[in-house]
This record gives C-alpha cells, structure tokens and sequence, in this order.
C-alpha cells in the first residue's frame, strides 16, 4: 500500500494538471464543457476514492496469489510475452467485470458512481468508487493464474491500465480514423456514458475495442444522435458519497418493503434497474423519459460558494498529498484517522454544495475534532516536522472551514447567478 501512496504522489497532481488543461482550452475555445460545481464533485469523488484504496479498505473474496498458487498449469519463460499476455488478459478481465456492472442491480451500486455526472469531461473519468467492498476480481483473471502470469507483474499493470482509461473521457477529440476498431476512442467512450437507448449499455471495453465487437455490445457514434449523459435515475447531489451508495440503499428498500420472499433474494441478481412490481407501484422512483430535455441537477450557487468548494477541494487534496507523503511515519491507525477527516471532509462541503442545511453540523464538528487533535498532540499527523507552521496552518484551514459553513447556512440568504454553470 506505501508504494501504491507513493505512486499516488505523482499521479495525482498530473490528472489534476489535465483536467485543468482541458478547462482553460474549452474557456479559450469558447466551448466548455465543465460545470463549477460538477467538477468538484467529480474530483472529490477521485480523493475518496484513493484514500479508500490506499487504506485497503474492504474484503478480499479471493487474491490473485491464491489462484496462481493452485491453478497454474504452466509459466511464461519469455519476458516480454508475460507482460504483453498480463496485459490482454487484464484488460479482458475489465471488459466482464464492466459488463458485470452494468447488467447486475448488486454489482451497478459500485460502478453508478463513474456514470452520476451529467458533464463528460477529463472530471468525470476520476469519479471512481468507495462502495467496491467486495474483492472478487481475481476470479476474473483465472486465465492470467492458468498462464502463470506472476502476481509481481499484475500488481505493476492494474494500475497503469486503469491510469490508461483517463484520458478518453473528453468531448475536445473527435473520432480517430482506423484506431477506433483497435482501442478505445473518446468518441466510443462518448457512447458508453451516454443515457440515449441507441446507447445504453454498449462499448464497455476498457482499453481494447476489440471485446466489444466480438461479444456484440459495440456501438459508434452517430451524428444524428448526440449523446446524452448521466444516469436514468439522477443523483440529485454533488455528494459522491452518497452518490456511492444510493443504489444499493434503494435496492435494501426495496427487498425490505415487497412482500414476495422470492423477489427479496432475487431483486439482487436481476438485471439493473429491476424492481419487484408491488413496490414499483407503490413507490415510484423518478427515472428520465426524455434525455434531450430533462433538467440537470444545477442548485443556485453564488460565486462565493463556487470558488468556497474550489477552496475546499484543494485544501482537501494538500491534506490527502501530506498523508500519502507521510504514509509510513503516520502508522495504520493513524492513516484511518487521517483518511476519516478526509471522507468527512467531503462528505461535508459538498451537503454544504447541495445547500443542505444540515452540512453546517457537519463541519463544525469535523473543524472542532480537528482543532482538539491538533491541541492535544501539539500537531498535526508529524506535519511539524516538515514544516514549522503546518499544524498551524491545518488548525487556520478548520477556522475557515468553520466561518464558511456558518455564512453560507445562516448569511447567503440570496443569489446573485442564475441557474448556469
């Protein structure tokens, strides 16, 4: 986990670089394709996400290292050939587990969270899960096991494939003459997270077109068919955390309140979307009719409180850089309670986004924790010791923290900006 925090490090700032990049190109191309506060939810989706991820947070059904112990049946001698067969073989693996996503209500919960967005752009690609609990990927690289395709070389690539899926989700790049019939193309990825039914559930490759094609869930994009984007049952908030779990809690909701017993075990393996038909009756779920008209999830937001939750963001990201910087100084309990701040962190500013009048709680109690913390211990996770005024800095970004979330429940009372991004 150090080496994948201090990996982290580094990849971090330069997708944070690009997404910036592709925001001052649409500003000075006069074709912007972000969204203030969308784009903050989308990259505080990606801090929680690598802070769930580099804790190990979840249970692990069963590790790769198991099945290559038991299943191997041979060993690739041949360094290159491993590395090239690792690969195809991941990414076939990520073309099942996305398709698994997609076609199952239980397994939609963890991925719902990339698709919430009703922006596309560089932002969106960082929407990642923290509701992915459940390790069972590994038995989706059976083939790899077989092959004897060593852990080491798996453990080096997953990341770099899934690093290697960021760069297709613009609307800034056309389509790609013959490269679209060999990888994935930002025009195939356009299609994918597009809501329009010619385009519901089709391109799921991650890095090779090719699975698409062959297994029969290929589909260009048209001109006459502009896509669309979000998810039929809109989030309704800038919260990915709970954006993260909202699925699933309407599935437990729903096992609860129907009456079949057979319908409470099956509504979890059924296709997504599916629902028991006593309750569907009974409560009804808003879900888009028409997607060429439906109205974006855009509350009033002054531009006080858009560039309070770019402040928020970024204070947030520095804190997260000092925790993998310091990853192994801080210690495992010490990392939960650092990755702790920083779930409710953004659990807090983006109620505070969706102008939630409870977010105000949120942070107060947060800010307070904090500055107790920093009281008690005379610092602030060894921040000290790289820099004299850190934990002074951390106790003044709580203060702040404090002030904001006070002005903006009791003293913003009106708007200066309509209904735009």
């Amino acid at each position: 986990m150090e080496s994948y925090a201090t990996a982290l490090l580094y990849a971090i700032p330069f997708f944070v670089g690009l997404v910036l990049f592709e925001v001052l190109y649409g500003y000075f191309a006069k074709k912007q394709m972000h969204n203030v506060m969308d784009t903050v939810s989308s990259l505080s989706s990606g801090l929680t996400n690598v802070v769930k991820d580099s804790l190990g947070l979840g249970v692990i059904i069963i590790s790769y290292p198991f099945l290559l112990e038991h299943l191997a049946l041979t060993e690739i001698k041949t360094t290159w050939l491993v590395w090239v067969v690792a690969f195809v073989v991941l990414d076939f693996a990520g073309y099942w587990n996305h398709r698994l996503s997609h076609h199952i209500n239980f397994f939609w919960n963890q991925h719902v969270i990339h698709h919430s967005s009703e922006e596309f752009n560089l932002a969106c690609a960082l929407r990642q899960p923290i509701s992915n609990l459940l390790g069972y990927y590994a038995l989706l690289l059976i083939p790899a096991a077989l092959l004897g395709v060593p852990n080491e070389v798996i453990a080096i690539l997953a990341p770099i494939h899934l690093f290697a899926q960021f760069w297709y989700h613009t609307q800034h790049v056309g389509k790609m003459g013959w490269l679209e019939y060999i990888i994935v193309t930002p025009s195939q990825h356009r299609v994918h997270h597009a809501i329009n039914k010619e385009y519901i559930d089709k391109n799921l490759g991650q890095i090779f077109c090719v699975w698409d094609r062959m297994f029969g869930t290929f589909q260009e994009e048209m001109d006459d068919v502009p896509p669309q984007y979000g998810v039929l049952k809109p989030a309704h908030t800038w919260n990915p955390v709970i954006i993260n779990f909202q699925h699933l809690w309407r599935l437990i909701k729903d096992a609860w309140r129907t009456k079949s017993y057979w319908d409470k075990l099956r509504i979890w393996f059924m296709p997504t979307g599916w629902r028991p038909s006593d309750v569907k009756e009974r409560y009804p779920v808003e879900i888009i009719e028409d997607v060429y008209n439906f109205e974006k999830y855009r509350p009033e937001a002054s531009k006080a409180l858009k560039g309070y939750a770019i402040f928020q963001m970024v204070a947030t990201t520095a804190l997260m850089l000092f925790m993998f910087y310091n990853y192994s100084a801080i210690g495992f309990d010490g990392l939960l309670l650092f990755g702790a701040f920083v779930f409710v962190g953004v659990y807090g500013y983006t109620t505070l986004m969706d102008r939630k009048h409870y977010a105000i709680w949120i942070e107060v109690i947060r800010s307070v924790l904090g500055l107790a913390l920093i009281y008690g211990t005379q610092d602030w996770f060894g921040i000290n010791a790289y820099a004299s005024l850190g934990s002074l800095t951390v106790a003044l970004y709580f203060i702040v923290t404090v002030c904001g979330a006070v002005y903006f429940t009791y003293f913003e009372k009106s708007y200066s900006t309509p209904l735009v991004s």
